[in-house]
């Protein structure tokens, strides 16, 4: 039998429009993760060990820390140093967070060990507005609904906003 064909499974299915509010969204769920979810997180892990992924992570883990909005919209220019690095942390994050969103991968369980890229998004929340209108494709959508619509991902950004939160004043 499917996976999702159990009882525990909710079907409901959301507006594909990108531009659409994530805290509109109803998607997929099911109420316990299952073997499938676990081989997912294994390859996730995999995908993350990879050579230009790891040193992007590092790259941006440890250099974007941005404390203004011309510091966290610079790095959407073509031109910046960390522009590559952080267009391909920021797209694979977006791409594990949809997993999530459309109920391929279970939040709350997955959230356990793909929580890291919360911290980019924690880096970015308060300028989001701004970086959307830059209209980059960068746009943190699914990172945003993790952050906003599951358990594990609220509590985890009440842990990250206070250390990645820039002055009051740069706000």
């Amino acid at each position: 039998m499917h996976p999702l064909a159990h009882a525990e499974c909710a079907w409901h299915f959301a507006h594909s429009d990108p531009t659409t509010d994530p805290k509109e969204l109803t998607v997929l769920t099911k109420e316990f993760p299952d073997q499938h979810d676990a081989t997912l997180v294994l390859q996730l892990y995999d995908l993350r060990r990879e050579s230009v992924l790891r040193e992007s992570r590092s790259a941006v883990h440890s250099k974007y820390r941005p404390t203004g909005l011309d510091e966290a919209i610079a790095v959407l220019k073509q031109d910046h140093p960390l522009n590559a690095a952080f267009r391909q942390v920021a797209g694979y994050w977006e791409m594990v967070y949809g997993l999530f969103k459309w109920g391929i991968l279970h939040p709350d369980f997955a959230i356990e060990s793909c929580g890291e890229g919360m911290v980019l998004f924690a880096k970015v929340e308060p300028w989001l507005a701004e970086i959307r209108a830059q209209k980059t494709g960068v746009q943190f959508v699914n990172a945003e609904w993790v952050a906003t619509q599951t358990d594990a991902g609220k509590r985890l950004m009440e842990r990250l906003r206070p250390r990645y939160a820039p002055p009051a004043a740069a706000r």
